[in-house]
C-alpha cells in the first residue's frame, strides 16, 4: 500500500502537466455524424426537450423531430407556413411553435406531436419564442412589429403584448420571473418582468453590434450575447447589465450555448465555424477551439446530457438562398 502511494506521488511530481493536458484534450470537439432530414425548405432554431430526449428542428413549413437516443428521425409536425422557433414546456406537456409567416403560435403535445391548438396573434412575424416556467407563460418575439406577444400556457390564450422598442432576436428566461432579450437593431438587451409584462431594464451591449444569440449561466449570473457587427461574444453581468469582456468569434454568428458541467461556451457562426471557449471563472475565458463545420451552419442546440452539439445546414445554389434538393442535414459533433 505504501509503495503504491509513493508511486502515485512520484508520477504526479514527474508529470504535473499530464492531467491538465488530458482535461484540455477533452474540451475538443470532433465530427460525429450527419442526420439526413427530408425536405428542402429553409431552417432556423433548434430546440431540445431534455426530459423526453427529443430534438426539434425548424425546417420550412415543418418541424422535424429527432430521437436523441437513436439519433433517427422520429416524427414531424407538418402543414405550417414558415417556422422559426420551438419552446418546450415540460411541466405542461406542451410545445409551442412560432409560425412566422402565419402570425400564429402552434401548440402541440410533447408525447404524440399532435397539434392541440393554433393561436392567432397580433404581432407580426413571430420569430424567437420562449417559455417562462415561473409564470407558465409563453413569449413570442415578433420581428416585424418589434414587440412580444404573451400567451397563457395553461389557458392557451393571448394575454398581452409588450412593446420592445427594437427588433428582437434570441431570448432566455432566468426561471425566476425575468426574461432577457437581445434587440438586434439597437445593440441592446431588454429585461422583461414576466408577471407585470413590463420592461424592467434596458442595457447597452457596446461594443457589441447586432446581437443575435443569447445564453445563460444561471449559477454565475452571466449572459452570453453573440454579435455580428463586431464579431464578438459579450459576457454580461445579469444584475448590472455591464459587459464584462468581449471575445472574438467568427462571422455571422447566430446561436450561443453554455454547458454548466464542462464550463464550455459555444458560438455557432454562418462562416462554417463554432468558437468554443473555456470558462475559467465567471469573468475569465479562454479560446480552446475553432471547430470547422459547414458554411451557413449557424443554428445550434446543445444536449446537456451527452454534451453533443447539433447544427442545421443545407447546401445552396451558388449565389442564391435556394437550397439544393436533398442536402438538408443535422450535423452532430461530440467531445473527443
Amino acid at each position: 500500500m505504501k509503495l503504491q502511494l509513493v508511486t502515485v506521488l512520484i508520477a504526479v511530481l514527474l508529470f504535473p502537466k499530464t492531467t491538465a493536458l488530458f482535461a484540455q484534450d477533452n474540451d475538443k470537439y470532433v465530427f460525429d455524424k450527419k442526420i439526413p432530414i427530408a425536405g428542402d425548405g429553409g431552417y432556423d432554431y433548434l430546440s431540445i426537450d431534455a426530459e423526453n430526449n427529443k430534438l426539434y428542428i425548424s425546417h420550412g413549413t415543418s418541424v422535424n423531430i429527432v430521437d436523441l437516443n437513436s439519433e433517427q428521425v422520429a416524427g414531424e409536425i407538418p402543414n405550417l407556413k414558415g417556422v422559426h422557433g420551438i419552446a418546450i414546456a415540460n411541466d405542461l406537456g406542451k410545445g409551442f411553435i412560432s409560425d412566422g409567416k402565419g402570425n400564429t403560435v402552434v401548440v402541440f403535445d410533447l408525447k404524440t406531436f399532435k397539434t392541440i391548438k393554433t393561436i392567432n396573434i397580433e404581432g407580426k412575424d413571430p420569430d424567437a419564442i420562449t417559455y417562462d416556467p415561473y409564470t407558465h407563460r409563453v413569449f413570442t418575439f415578433n420581428g416585424d412589429s418589434k414587440n412580444s406577444t404573451v400567451i397563457d400556457g395553461k389557458a392557451l390564450k393571448v394575454i398581452g403584448n409588450i412593446d420592445l422598442g427594437g427588433g428582437p432576436e434570441f431570448a432566455v428566461s432566468d426561471k425566476k420571473g425575468l426574461i432577457y432579450n437581445n434587440l438586434e437593431d439597437k445593440s441592446s438587451l431588454v429585461v422583461i418582468d414576466t408577471k407585470t409584462l413590463k420592461i424592467k431594464n434596458k442595457y447597452p451591449l457596446k461594443p457589441c453590434g447586432t446581437p443575435t444569440g443569447l445564453a445563460f449561466d444561471l449559477k454565475n449570473n452571466r449572459l452570453f450575447a453573440v454579435c455580428r457587427e463586431n464579431k464578438g461574444m459579450s459576457v454580461v453581468d445579469k444584475s448590472s447589465g455591464k459587459v464584462i469582456t468581449t471575445l472574438p468569434i467568427g462571422d455571422h454568428a447566430d446561436a450561443v450555448a453554455y454547458d454548466a458541467e464542462t464550463k464550455l461556451v459555444f458560438s455557432s457562426n454562418g462562416d462554417g465555424t463554432v468558437n468554443i471557449f473555456k470558462q475559467l471563472s465567471a469573468d475569465d475565458y479562454k479560446s480552446v477551439q475553432t471547430l470547422n463545420t459547414q458554411y451557413r451552419a449557424k443554428t445550434m442546440a446543445l444536449d446537456l446530457k451527452t454534451h453533443k452539439i447539433y447544427l442545421s445546414v443545407a447546401e445552396f445554389e451558388k449565389g442564391t438562398k435556394k437550397v439544393v434538393p436533398g442536402t438538408f442535414n443535422v450535423l452532430v459533433y461530440k467531445m473527443q
